[in-house]
């Protein structure tokens, strides 16, 4: 994909020094955002490279824009399409969306019948999962992969996520079940009819008052978003 100068491809090897470059990037909008990241290192990002399991954005002049990576858990039924990382010179360009559409095609083809999901807490994630066919999914219904859930050590939620036993968290679980998923058009209109509503839960829910509304005491909107969203 080629637009307004931008090239969006599967990464490769030759393209490893621009790793710190994304993991810096990476952790410094985490920070901004004040949400919690599972840290990855430049020689992490570096083998993702290699192995063709990561896509990158750049100007046709060779300045770094975006990334995505992939990661297979749970012999290979579950893949995630992790770590998305804009440049901020080039947010609310679209080029996350074009991003997001080719790491999910490469899933695709390289993991044909994995699930693959994602844990975001970025609203404007959520609406391009919906629209590549997601749909918001309780935690229980990811991979249990031990190794998986170590990865969010590194996170500043993991205490929260622990309290919970692992069955909920500041971040919003999303699940494409190729064998069960319903098409795009209908998980997006879904999206657009409830993106109000569901903007409001998780500004609540990012402010750490998602016990409150659990025990029923948000009121009739946060218990009509937890029933469709997550099923509480």
């Amino acid at each position: 994909m080629e637009t307004d100068n931008i090239i969006v491809r599967v990464a490769s090897p030759s393209d490893s020094r621009f790793a710190k470059t994304i993991t810096d990037e990476m952790e410094a909008s985490a920070a901004a955002r004040g949400t919690g990241i599972a840290k990855r290192s430049p020689e992490y990002i570096q083998k993702k490279m290699e192995e063709g399991k990561a896509v990158i954005a750049l100007t046709t002049d060779d300045q770094w824009v975006g990334f995505c990576y992939i990661e297979a858990w749970g012999h290979d039924e579950f893949v995630a399409n992790s770590g998305l990382i804009v440049a901020p010179a080039f947010r609310k360009s679209g080029v996350a969306k074009h991003i997001k559409h080719r790491v999910f095609a490469l899933s695709r083809e390289k993991y044909p019948n994995a699930k693959i999901f994602g844990l975001t807490t970025g609203l404007a994630v959520m609406k391009i999962n919906s629209d590549l066919g997601y749909e918001p999914v309780t935690y229980s219904e990811l991979t249990n992969d031990e190794e998986f859930w170590a990865g969010c050590k590194s996170c500043v939620n993991y205490d929260i996520l622990m309290s919970k036993e692992r069955k909920n968290c500041m971040c919003t679980a999303m699940l494409y079940d190729p064998k069960e998923h319903t098409t795009p058009e209908e998980t997006k209109e879904d999206f657009k009819q409830n993106s109000e509503a569901y903007g409001r839960f998780m500004e609540a829910k990012q402010s750490r008052f998602l016990k409150r509304f659990k025990k029923g005491g948000g009121g009739s909107l946060s218990k009509m978003i937890l029933k469709y969203f997550f099923n509480f």
